[in-house]
This record gives C-alpha cells, structure tokens and sequence, in this order.
C-alpha cells in the first residue's frame, strides 16, 4: 500500500513541476491509448463475428454472379472497412497534437521564465528553475505521448490492412 501512495506523491510532484499543459497532455495520452486498446481488442474479438456475419450474409445470397450482388458485395466490403479502421484517423490525429501541446508547454513555461527575469532580473536561476521545469517536462511528456503513439498507430494500421486482405479473401467474387 505504501509503494502506491507513494508512486501518486511522484506523479502528483511531477504534474505541479509539468504545470498546467501537462494536465491536458495525461488527458490526451488517456484518450489516445483507450482508443488504442479499443482497436486492439476489437481486432483481437469483435473483427471475428462481425466478419462472420458479413460472411453469412454473402453465402445466404443465391445469386452472386449478377451486377446487382457485386454490388451488395462492394457494400458489405465497403461497409467491413469503414469498421476495420474505425478510430484510426482520430489516434493519429492524437499522435499529431501530442507533440503540439508539448510546445504549448514550452512557451508558457518560457513565459514564466521571462517574468521572473523581469521581476528579479536575469541573475537569479534558482527562481527561473520552476519556468524551466514548466517548459522542459511539458516538452518531454508531448514527445512521449507521441512516440508512443507513432509505434501503436503503426501496428494498429498494418493490423488493419492484413484485416483488409483478409476479407477480400474470405468474401470471395464468384
């Protein structure tokens, strides 16, 4: 019980040195990685019976040669792609700002540098350090967040193009 109280003090002192934009870069790395695990999971369980139920529908159909069942063809996999990548644009999206609200960090931590050299003058650097630890950890935890999120995204949207593949095989065209 000690160690986790422990571990919140750690996270709690790191967000005060981080600042404000340090918040909303723990929220946008919370949302991001739920819809990282989202997609993972719906790869791992749900792509399955949503496939095979689009499966079910095609070799229930008596006519599969027709202009109009190629059609429906199309739509089913029109349909299984849109749901395949579902998210996807919204993670990368996540990935994109990440590094932005880090600069949003660094220059309202430089800020707080500049008004204390203007209040104390340019000399005195242990009164700059807390400007400087809220430009430098918003910076850092922006670059984090994003190289994280480069490496899922990637995974996610191979993961997504092999699912792809795979439903071009499994719906086969008469």
């Amino acid at each position: 019980m000690y160690e986790i109280s422990e571990a919140f003090v750690s996270i709690r002192d790191f967000m005060e040195q981080g600042g404000d934009v340090l918040w909303g870069i723990a929220i946008l790395v919370l949302f991001m990685w739920t819809m990282i695990f989202e997609r993972i999971f719906y790869y791992a369980q749900g792509y399955d019976e949503y496939i095979s139920g689009l499966v079910q529908k095609w070799e229930s159909r008596e006519d599969k040669t027709s202009w109009y069942a190629l059609q429906i063809r199309e739509k089913y996999m029109s349909q299984a792609k849109v749901e395949i990548n579902r998210n996807l644009s919204l993670i990368q999206c996540c990935v994109a700002v990440a590094p932005l609200f880090g600069l949003l960090g660094t220059v309202t931590g430089m800020i707080e540098v500049f008004q204390v050299m203007a209040f104390n003058g340019g000399g005195d650097a242990r009164s700059m350090a807390g400007g400087v630890s809220k430009a430098t950890l918003p910076t850092m935890a922006g670059m984090v967040v994003a190289l994280s999120g480069v490496f899922a995204t990637i995974y996610l949207t191979s993961a997504s193009v092999k699912r792809e593949q795979m439903l071009n095989d499994v719906i086969k065209r008469y």
